[in-house]
């Protein structure tokens, strides 16, 4: 009898870790495509524009060993230049 209860606390222990595992997994979710904003892949530069509106804004793009500069990006994905040249853009708070 006692042999029966451990046995099944054990394998009811397993099953509460492993849905544990399960849940926070989940939770975490996959990494989204296309994050909104800037981002980088091991050798690109992007902005992604996610907006519903169809609006055009304007990003600064900071660049290494060269001036920054403006750019008027519209909704989606932009390409803005190799992942080691360009080091960041961000919103300047005004549409194009």
């Amino acid at each position: 009898m006692r042999f029966r209860r451990t046995v099944t606390g054990a394998i009811g222990s397993a099953a509460l870790v492993l849905t544990s595992l399960g849940a926070l997994t989940a939770a975490a979710g996959p990494v989204a495509a296309d994050p909104c904003g800037f981002y980088k892949t091991s050798s690109d530069a992007y902005y992604n524009h996610c907006t519903s509106d169809g609006s055009r804004v304007v990003v600064k793009v900071e660049v290494a060993l060269a001036p920054d500069y403006e750019r008027c990006v519209a909704p989606g994905t932009t390409w803005l230049g190799s992942a080691g040249r360009i080091q960041g853009a961000y919103y300047v708070g005004r549409t194009c």
